[in-house]
């Protein structure tokens, strides 16, 4: 199997989708994880190709955001929509790094992503609300390279 297939268990998996889940019913953003070996490539130039592949820029605010994993490579990126870009702090994803490093440094990658999530939805409500009209309008899934 490969790095990206042993990266969680399918009850992880399922986890990291409901944390997604949650997390989107704050806000309006759109959050997806990706999970890859990783092809020895700076992990935020990846994301950005990734996030490019998966249209993530089809939403109403361009506010999607990608948590890149090369799990082979053991690095990461967040990548956000150019909605998200314009209108965020330079650091913004900072704590959800933070969150995010904690754990993988540890092994406990699910705890991580859920975590890492988990606050990313939080802090994306100040800037993207949830709103009655708001469409879950990018997959939930985690996608795979």
């Amino acid at each position: 199997m490969s790095a990206s297939e042993d990266f969680l268990t399918a009850i992880e998996e399922q986890e990291v989708i409901e944390a997604i889940r949650t997390a989107e019913r704050n806000t309006s953003g759109e959050i997806r994880v990706h999970i890859e070996n990783g092809i020895g490539k700076d992990p935020l130039e990846r994301a950005k190709e990734v996030f490019h592949h998966l249209k993530m820029y089809n939403t109403k605010n361009d506010n999607g955001v990608l948590i890149y994993i090369a799990a082979k490579d053991h690095t990461f990126a967040i990548c956000g929509g150019k909605g998200i870009d314009q209108v965020v702090p330079r650091n913004f994803w900072d704590a959800t790094k933070n969150t995010i490093i904690s754990h993988f440094k540890e092994k406990r990658f699910k705890q991580g992503l859920t975590e890492g999530i988990l606050l990313a939805g939080k802090e994306l409500k100040t800037h993207f609300p949830w709103r009655e009209d708001d469409t879950n309008e990018l997959s939930d899934e985690i996608s795979k390279g």
